[in-house]
């Protein structure tokens, strides 16, 4: 079941009715638990017992390890714990990749050998899942957290379907503490909580599916180069259609949530008027960026054992987070240029840093020179301005662009074909796209970027309260309206295959 149908929209008034019944609290928790192990079965049943298998191992695990005082036991029950989950990840989403990348490199040594293709189905949300109950087996073993005694709130903490197969990515902090008093929706979350669907059905079937897919599909689809116009504007169109449908999936999650009297947290904030890539993911993906800085990165060592070890394990992060969203060289290479691109930032502001210093003098405090790279860096003054703040936004977005080729290419080969058009380095590309697609994803993208830098300060929430109630009812009216012509052309969520 996707947000974006009509099935979903007649479960989501039947549960929303039950949810308002004056039944007992538990009960309500029940039905939403059952609600969301039929959303999940609805892709596929017999997956339902991985999700379950994966919620009890982790709810005894951890609570086996809070009461476990001996070091070495908890490492193993931690261990059990980490194999189920990582197990369970690697065999059905990196199973084929693997073996894959075995025979290759045994017919690279000379050695003949041809294994059966395997018959792996992945299942929906695996790797958002996995993430969740293992933020809660790592946060009570580092004992930053108790184990929850209700197996009723900790399986509706991990299953709970707006959030279930697309992220955000919770943790036990976000939801748990939610489930234990009883929740219901105010006029004003209901309201929020609507409007926020019809934003994020809006973003996603509307732009991103109907505007943005059609340019993207046709010039990443051919086998052949293209022109750079072209290319380009495959690229943004895929740039912006990524962004309104893992956004627009981030934005109907909160809003459901919110309808029922649920928070879930933010997991976009206008990450196209970024500027640098630390900037980039802080705004893009969130909570999938600060679990890996949590969980990876600084149990790595972080930035604490020096400028060498720094750069490694922004580089570990970055390429198993790369890694994380698909078994193919491709995404590794995207999270190896976003881990290249953090690297160079931060060198730049190291090195300007000390430049600043040494103009300055010994007596200059070291606490000036921490902010971003705009504000400590050798770039001159007036880039610091309204302009030159814009213009390293858009330099930002230009190597993001570079790496989506990577994302949504299928192969290694076609990333190249397209960079290379791009560029203009292969002659003669083909002219694919037509005035009216140019037209239309260049339309699109400076709205996109207009919108992200008007609001990068701001939050909906904000522009909202300020926004006379007639302009705010007639924007929605239109999106719905919109949402209602185009609705047959949806596809999908993106990150489903994640």
């Amino acid at each position: 079941m996707v947000f974006n149908s009509y099935s979903f929209a007649l479960f989501f008034v039947l549960l929303l009715v039950l949810h308002n019944l004056p039944l007992p609290w538990k009960a309500k928790k029940i039905n939403l638990l059952l609600a969301s192990y039929l959303f999940y079965a609805l892709w596929n049943p017999p997956f339902i017992l991985l999700l379950w298998l994966s919620t009890v191992v982790d709810f005894y695990m951890a609570r086996l390890i809070s009461r476990e005082q001996r070091s070495a036991p908890r490492k193993l029950l931690l261990t059990v714990s980490l194999l189920l989950n990582l197990g369970m990840l690697s065999y059905f989403k990196y199973g084929g990749f693997l073996l894959e990348n075995f025979t290759a490199l045994l017919s690279s040594v000379g050695i003949a050998f041809q294994a059966a293709k395997p018959d792996i189905i992945l299942p929906v949300g695996i790797s958002f899942y996995t993430f969740v109950t293992l933020s809660y087996t790592l946060d009570v073993y580092r004992r930053k957290a108790e184990p929850e005694p209700s197996f009723l709130n900790f399986a509706l903490f991990v299953t709970f379907f707006p959030h279930l197969v697309a992220g955000p990515i919770v943790r036990p902090e976000d939801l748990i503490p939610q489930f234990k008093v009883p929740h219901r929706a105010t006029s004003q979350q209901m309201t929020w909580g609507l409007f926020l669907l019809s934003l994020g059905l809006f973003m996603k079937v509307v732009v991103a599916d109907t505007l943005l897919a059609d340019s993207a599909d046709t010039v990443f689809g051919v086998p052949f180069p293209v022109q750079p116009l072209d290319a380009w504007v495959g690229v943004m169109a895929f740039s912006g259609q990524i962004f309104c449908d893992f956004a627009g999936y981030s934005t109907c999650a909160i809003g459901i949530s919110l309808c029922l009297g649920f928070v879930l947290p933010d997991n976009f904030r206008y990450p196209y008027a970024a500027i640098g890539f630390s900037d980039f993911w802080r705004r893009w993906h969130i909570t999938l960026s600060t679990w890996l800085r949590d969980y990876l990165y600084i149990p790595l060592g972080g930035n604490r054992k020096g400028n060498v070890r720094t750069y490694i394990n922004l580089m570990i992060t970055m390429l198993l987070g790369g890694l994380w969203h698909g078994a193919s060289w491709n995404f590794v290479v995207w999270g190896g240029l976003h881990g290249i691109f953090l690297c160079a930032e931060r060198l730049i502001r190291d090195w300007s840093g000390k430049r600043q210093r040494s103009f300055a003098g010994t007596n200059q405090s070291d606490n000036v020179l921490t902010g971003s790279i705009a504000q400590a860096s050798i770039i001159p003054v007036s880039w610091n301005g309204r302009v030159g703040k814009f213009g390293l936004a858009l330099l930002t977005l230009f190597l993001v662009d570079i790496t989506w080729v990577f994302f949504r290419a299928p192969d290694f080969g076609s990333a190249m074909r397209i960079l290379l058009s791009m560029f203009g380095v292969i002659p003669n590309g083909a002219a694919l796209l037509t005035s009216l697609d140019i037209l239309k994803v260049g339309t699109v993208t400076v709205i996109l970027i207009s919108c992200h830098w008007f609001m990068r300060h701001s939050s909906l929430v904000k522009l909202g309260s300020r926004m006379p109630w007639w302009l705010l009812s007639l924007i929605w009216t239109g999106m719905v309206i919109l949402l209602i012509l185009t609705q047959k052309s949806s596809n999908s969520f993106i990150y489903f295959q994640f």
